[in-house]
């Protein structure tokens, strides 16, 4: 690893977006919704919308590791976007709430590690 000051640019750190419309007609198809909902929140994503989850992490690497678990844990049906949006692209985002700008969001300052 490197301790060069552009592996933590904000160019380098990325969001993370799962946006999916998955079918919720029976029992099981809405268990099957529910289940992909709290597997996102387990893995640290949180909800901006109802079917529009996000998630920090540092690079490529990991959005690759977290694709893979996404991946793995696919619904049997419906639409699944995975979208990526680098740090510097996140916070220039517009946000709207009951027809009034919201301000920009404060992006993390540092990488929180557990």
């Amino acid at each position: 690893m490197t301790t060069d000051i552009t592996y933590l640019s904000g160019y380098r750190l990325m969001w993370i977006f799962v946006m999916f419309d998955l079918p919720v007609g029976t029992k099981q198809q809405s268990r099957e919704a529910t289940k992909f909902r709290e597997f996102l929140l387990d893995q640290g994503f949180e909800m901006s919308q109802f079917s529009v989850y996000a998630r920090f992490c540092n690079g490529k690497d990991s959005y690759e590791s977290h694709l893979r678990k996404i991946e793995r844990n696919l619904p049997e049906k419906g639409d699944i976007h995975v979208l990526t949006f680098t740090d510097k692209q996140y916070e220039n985002i517009i946000r709207f709430s009951s027809q009034r700008r919201q301000k920009q969001r404060k992006n993390p300052d540092q990488l929180a590690l557990f």
